[in-house]
């Protein structure tokens, strides 16, 4: 079995608590369904915000999703010039018999511009 990384991103309309948790939980259900793991395949999630998202931390709609024994960090991305705002990154470390090419990376919203060439 091989530790695999899943990308994900999905933009947010306002930086308000409860639309960061809600996008966070649609894009980890995605991430889930799309790639077929269990909760307990999940080595640890890192997670970052653009610096306009100050309202809520994205790890904690993962604990409420029911991932709380998972090892969760969040961090704030770095500010460059005309880079997409409002956004929420994920980077999922999966324990998996997937090859690379069978990992499905999700982008939803806005965030779909960021990797175009992951998308399926």
């Amino acid at each position: 079995m091989m530790v695999r990384g899943i990308r994900g991103a999905i933009t947010i309309e306002e930086d308000k608590a409860l639309e960061v948790i809600k996008a966070t939980q649609e894009l980890l259900t995605e991430i889930q369904d799309k790639n077929e793991f269990q909760i307990e395949e999940i080595a640890s999630i890192l997670f970052t915000v653009t610096a306009d998202i100050r309202s809520a931390f994205p790890a904690e709609a993962a604990r409420l999703k029911g991932w709380a024994r998972v090892p969760l960090l969040c961090f704030q991305e770095i500010e460059v010039p005309g880079a997409l705002l409002r956004c929420i990154r994920v980077l999922v470390h999966v324990n998996t018999h997937k090859a690379q090419e069978e990992i499905n990376h999700i982008y939803l919203r806005g965030a779909q511009q960021l990797r175009q060439d992951l998308l399926k």
